[in-house]
């Protein structure tokens, strides 16, 4: 059972909206919302389809979306990079479309004094996109390069501040850097020779061109794989959503349940700051005893906790292997009162929560009070799956968020090639 610590993840219901409804500057909404369940007075309309593998994106002040695409994978043959949506009509639905970037792709996107910054696997390009345009003018710089992309958690997610301050996800090889990877009862490598390029967030200079990892800082460290990338609005402080570890009870099965593995560990949304040690692989955290324990490869039971104790602690965790992949602080005043300063994260869904039934395939909603969250989470968004609640049969997945000038926002999803742009229209 989920302990107290954590609302249950609230029921939710399809928007009635009047799909004509539409007010001066809010187009009419879709009459099946797209195919999403929404709260009461809540409605969506559907932005573009069967884009090549959507990934992150963000809003230009004048509407304008540049949405980061892998592309040609998994049986996608068309090509990845950047693609720029302008809706010319008013009726919610791209009818512009731009594609510029590297044909491989990528994940992260950013957007800094008229630049859109891309995230390839292995490092961060820029492009001048001034004013209205919706292309560069000319070639992208590269920003950093070389970033270690080999195996595992390849995305290269990002953030940057007002000051240029660009922060930048590298994942972790591995599952829980066990001399042999995803092995039942292999040891762990102690020290883990993975922190040392991988598991953390580096910080660059978005201005300087042609960085390597070596030119930049190791910010934070103990993070499997930070996707969910965000700087909170007012503060500039980094937030983070990370991919806990797996495979607890399948490597582990004289410690743990397989109903143990399927909810643990938590996937953690942290506040970032310089220095932050996260703990993987040597800790992992527990949401439903509410605290960090060692790991098993490394001696950990359980319940042990032993080096776990100092480890930085999360704002808050969710149940295991959702996969929280886009994180979003909202600042707008379209939606209601209580939606205002709270954040708002992607969840990609799991694979790996058997016996129990899989879940996350959604969007969740924090609240936060007086700059501080409540402790409690509700699902806001959901259906987004269909009848097949699985990472093979999910009709789609939530990948990407971004907010409106007017205050509405974006959900992408990277299986069915879809984004979504969600409003309130009033009980």
């Amino acid at each position: 059972m989920r302990p107290a610590l954590l609302l249950p993840a609230v029921l939710v219901v399809t928007a009635a909206c009047n799909v004509g409804d539409a007010g001066p500057s809010l187009p009419p909404c879709d009459p099946d919302d797209g195919g999403i369940t929404l709260p009461e007075g809540f409605c969506a309309v559907v932005v573009a389809d069967d884009l090549p593998r959507p990934r992150h994106l963000v809003v230009r002040d004048n509407g304008d979306l540049f949405v980061a695409t892998y592309g040609g994978r998994r049986g996608d043959t068309r090509p990845g990079g950047v693609v720029a949506l302008r809706d010319t009509t008013g009726d919610g639905r791209a009818d512009v479309e731009v594609r510029f970037g590297p044909e491989e792709g990528g994940s992260g996107i950013a957007l800094h004094r008229d630049h859109v910054y891309f995230g390839p696997d292995d490092g961060v390009i820029r492009y001048a996109v001034p004013g209205d345009a919706l292309e560069p003018g000319g070639e992208g710089e590269v920003i950093v390069r070389d970033l270690p992309d080999t195996r595992s958690h390849r995305a290269k997610s990002m953030a940057i501040t007002d000051a240029g301050a660009l922060f930048v996800n590298v994942g972790s090889p591995s599952n829980s850097c066990q001399q042999e990877d995803r092995t039942v009862g292999s040891p762990g490598l102690d020290p883990c020779p993975q922190r040392e390029t991988r598991a953390g967030v580096w910080r660059f200079d978005a201005s300087t061109p042609d960085q390597t990892q070596d030119d930049g800082v190791r910010y934070a460290t103990g993070m499997r794989n930070s996707v969910a990338l965000a700087l909170r609005p007012g503060t500039e402080q980094l937030h983070a959503v990370i991919h806990g570890r797996d495979q607890l009870s399948q490597n582990w099965p004289d410690l743990y349940s397989t109903e143990e593995g399927a909810e643990l560990p938590a996937e953690q949304f942290v506040r970032v700051e310089e220095g932050s040690d996260f703990g993987w692989p040597y800790c992992y955290y527990d949401w439903q005893a509410g605290r960090s324990v060692l790991a098993p490869e490394y001696g950990g039971d359980g319940e042990a906790v032993g080096r776990c104790a100092d480890v930085d602690r999360p704002i808050l965790g969710f149940p295991g292997h959702w996969g929280p992949n886009a994180l979003l602080f909202y600042t707008g005043e379209q939606f209601p009162e209580r939606y205002r300063g709270g954040a708002f994260i992607a969840f990609h869904g799991s694979w790996n929560r058997a016996p129990l039934d899989q879940e996350g395939y959604n969007v969740v909603f924090v609240p936060f009070e007086n700059g501080a969250s409540t402790g409690e989470w509700q699902v806001f968004a959901d259906g987004f799956a269909g009848p097949d609640v699985s990472p093979r049969g999910a009709e789609h997945r939530p990948t990407g968020l971004a907010q409106r000038p007017d205050g509405s926002i974006y959900v992408s999803d990277d299986a069915g090639g879809r984004i979504w742009r969600i409003m309130y229209r009033g009980m």
